[in-house]
């Protein structure tokens, strides 16, 4: 910095000049206003501001320096709406009001404060500060509240609270991340504040480098600030965590109903080649009754790494070895990274410089980066005519009978980790250096990768994973939280990450069981597969040259912990799907951070119990590392809650102590919860008995859980072809009403079989009003493991004894009263 004033002051720049180019210039006070459609825009003394109202809990301000406002975005899909909202002038202030909020906007100087319908502040800039720039640079400043937290912002690592930290976002290949370690791969600038039992939402959709502080070395304001253009956010009013994510997820769109397959158990190792090793790996699993559904391919499948090619000589017959697999239940994926290979005759090499397809320098140029396959062009997925080019290349995978695609090294990585910023994407006709699309590069490439796919697949839902992202990627493919390590503290770091994940609009993901980079001991691998069947994206994977990974790796007792964990995710298939399908719907994640049911509960932000979740709407789950035989357990307060294992309850409100042998993770079941399970299969495409298996908990609550079907693959369902259902529990009058089936689909399952936890010795029920016998069960839910227990007493799976009751399962409301 000295050298360059010393530079500038040689060259006859006044000193003042310099440091009128470098203070903070904000927006300055209010020059005039204009009422336009949904909304209003004021010029100032230093810029100018557009509010526009989308629904009555969204409001959009976007702030720049000249009249013209950045309207295009690859994260929102939404319109403003036709909301109902008054516009008035009070004289010093300009009011913004919907039925769920107001926005003040004070004219000398121009600042923002939201309210809610109630008058309390929720959201408001700092008095001094407000909106301004240094340069290029736009940072928004908002006062810190009294005791104010901070969740969410996606793919980062910390802790819940986020208060007191700064993250940064720009999508960065980060091997072996540390559990401090950012930025990480994927960009999603949507977080929330909470204080005073209230709860707001902040997106920034502006796809440049950005930086949030949270109270990060000061304690007067929290701070959004992006590296160029737009200053450009919404802000979110509504009275709950699960309502703010349903905002925000109406205005950047939700994912499909992903297929029944890809939320199995899947198998990956970098790399399973030639092929005989690959079908071995999957007979292996049938031979052991271990469950799973995917197998992956990693880069050595293709010929030299080309994109679109296989290694003739390591898999001579792709197309006999997938039918192969097929035929054993296996669904197979390919990894495809971007780049392509600089080389006269291949195939994809010549079509894109052929079609004009790559990312350029100013002077028109390809640009050329190294990665795997050697020095490599890159696709610019900002521009239309390639991503249906990329689309289309699939054609070869599709036929060979590949159904799901991994997206890897799309930041975009190359060797070096240094992108000149000068290379240009077509962005959609804006036309963008790398400061600008870097953050969106691998959201629209997994874009490409998910229309082309789904166009070739013949009404099948295809597999779509990705490791770099932005806001949106929801609609269009699951992520993977990239390249962990092998140890304890990176099994914690992947849970919060995944519940950072769906607190910002991201249902589907998940972490490298066992952990792709080092060595995993024993006990971490125990305890990381147990944890990981109640993860929404359930894979393992281990880096090349390392120990096997598979889980009879890791001697005869993990073999059989892990057994019995993925079986036990099979079985609550039925629960899990239905979790898939209010994501698909609200946005609603899997895996569901405490902080979204009981946000002013301090104890759920406290270092031991950060990490704990909900895994759908009814078990929560508190993951644990290493051999610790004892641990501690938090059961929020409001009802009861019920061991899992052995339906031993405990009352809400209290720390528990919990005994945690090797074969057991602690999971407690809410009262009032409804848990729809099925009989065992060994991967998706096996039918399970006819029987569903619906376990109601006693609790003090009412509760509704919302069952859904359909063919678990294709897209009919959004012609009708489900079968949905709402399943009411009124817990005051012992009452559990099966409401009539919605869609044109019937059950898979022919009988409900009811199961009462904490109801006693329930003694006579009556059917739609007409009584029916009730029987007795000894009930376990897990395997029995004796040969494994230290003490020889037997690790029991502690069966209970329940009452029971067999229904037919009509589509008719069927109405059950005990």
């Amino acid at each position: 910095m000295f050298k360059r004033i010393v530079l500038l002051s040689l060259l006859g720049i006044s000193s003042a000049f310099i440091q009128a180019q470098t203070l903070n210039k904000s927006l300055g006070n209010l020059s005039s206003q204009k009422n336009i459609e949904q909304g209003i825009v004021l010029n100032t003394e230093n810029g100018n501001a557009r509010i526009l109202v989308y629904s009555p809990s969204v409001i959009r301000i976007s702030l720049s320096k000249t009249e013209n406002f950045d309207d295009f975005s690859y994260a929102v899909i939404a319109k403003p709406g036709n909301t109902k909202h008054t516009i008035q002038d009070k004289g010093n202030s300009i009011s913004i009001k919907t039925d769920s909020c107001e926005l003040v906007i004070s004219k000398n100087p121009v600042r923002f404060q939201l309210l809610n319908n109630k008058g309390q502040i929720l959201n408001e800039d700092d008095a001094s500060f407000g909106t301004g720039w240094i340069g290029e640079e736009v940072c928004t400043y908002k006062k810190l509240q009294d005791g104010e937290r901070f969740i969410g912002l996606g793919e980062k690592t910390g802790n819940l609270d986020r208060r007191g930290e700064g993250y940064t976002n720009w999508n960065t290949d980060y091997f072996g991340y540390p559990a401090n370690g950012d930025p990480l791969y994927s960009s999603i600038p949507f977080y929330m504040g909470i204080h005073h039992g209230l709860v707001y939402g902040v997106f920034l959709d502006n796809t440049s480098k950005t930086h949030f502080n949270f109270g990060a070395s000061n304690e007067r304001f929290s701070s959004f600030m992006a590296e160029e253009g737009d200053m450009n956010y919404y802000l979110i009013a509504n009275s709950n965590v699960a309502e703010i994510i349903k905002s925000y997820t109406d205005i950047t769109g939700r994912m499909e109903m992903p297929s029944l397959w890809s939320i199995g158990f899947q198998q990956c190792r970098y790399s399973y080649y030639p092929e005989s090793e690959v079908l071995t790996v999957a007979k292996t699993f049938r031979d052991k009754k271990i469950p799973a559904d995917v197998m992956y391919f990693d880069i050595h499948y293709m010929d030299k790494y080309k994109i679109f090619t296989w290694d003739s000589e390591r898999f001579p017959n792709p197309k006999r070895m997938l039918d192969q697999m097929d035929n054993l239940g296996f669904k197979s994926v390919v990894i495809v990274d971007p780049g392509i290979k600089v080389e006269k005759g291949y195939k994809s090499y010549e079509e894109g410089v052929a079609q004009d397809l790559f990312l350029k320098f100013p002077d028109g140029t390809n640009h050329i980066g190294s990665v795997w396959p050697g020095r490599c062009h890159f696709p610019d997925f900002t521009n239309e005519k390639t991503r249906l080019w990329w689309g289309n290349s699939f054609k070869g995978y599709v036929a060979d009978g590949i159904d799901g695609f991994w997206n890897d090294m799309n930041e975009p990585a190359s060797w070096g980790q240094k992108f000149p910023d000068l290379v240009e994407a077509y962005y959609d006709g804006i036309k963008a250096n790398h400061r600008k699309w870097h953050n969106v590069y691998g959201m629209q490439m997994s874009r490409a990768t998910f229309e082309g796919t789904k166009k070739l697949l013949n009404n099948k839902r295809p597999l779509i994973l990705t490791r770099a992202a932005y806001a949106g990627i929801q609609r269009y493919s699951a992520i993977w939280t990239g390249d962990n390590r092998a140890d304890d503290e990176s099994l914690l770091v992947g849970v919060r990450l995944v519940n950072s994940l769906g607190l910002s609009g991201m249902p589907n993901s998940g972490y490298d069981v066992g952990g792709f980079g080092g060595e995993c001991n024993i006990n971490t691998f125990a305890r990381w597969i147990a944890v990981g069947a109640f993860c929404p994206f359930f894979r393992n994977h281990k880096m090349i040259d390392a120990k096997d990974s598979e889980p009879w790796s890791y001697g005869e007792r993990v073999e059989e912990i892990s057994r019995n964990y993925i079986s036990l995710r099979y079985k609550i298939m039925p629960y899990l799907y239905s979790a898939f399908y209010e994501a698909s719907t609200t946005g609603m994640p899997v895996a569901r951070s405490l902080a979204i049911s009981y946000t002013h509960d301090p104890m759920i932000y406290d270092g031991k119990y950060q990490n704990q979740y909900f895994f759908g709407n009814g078990l929560l789950i508190a993951p644990i590392t290493g051999p610790t035989t004892i641990t501690k357990v938090y059961l929020p307060k409001g009802n009861d809650w019920y061991d899992w294992y052995n339906d031993s309850k405990s009352a809400g409100g209290n720390e528990i102590y919990v005994e945690t042998p090797l074969e057991k993770i602690p999971v407690f079941v809410k009262g009032s919860s409804i848990i729809p399970m099925q009989t065992l299969v060994q991967h998706a495409g096996e039918k399970p008995a006819d029987t569903l298996f619906l376990h109601i908990y006693k609790g003090s609550e009412n509760n509704t859980f919302v069952y859904y079907e359909d063919a678990g693959d294709g897209y009919d369902y959004q012609s009708g072809d489900f079968h949905q259902r709402d399943i009411n529990y009124i817990s005051s009058k012992n009452e559990l009403n099966i409401e009539k089936a919605k869609g044109n689909r019937n059950s898979k399952f022919n009988q409900i079989k009811v199961y009462f936890h904490g109801f006693g010795d329930v003694k006579s029920i009556k059917v739609n009003g007409g009584a029916k016998s009730i029987t007795k069960e000894n009930y376990k839910l897990m395997n029995d493991m004796p040969q494994f227990d230290p003490i020889g007493k037997g690790i029991s799976a502690n069966q209970s004894v329940l009452s029971t009751l067999i229904l037919s399962n009509s589509k008719d409301k069927i109405s059950l009263k005990w």
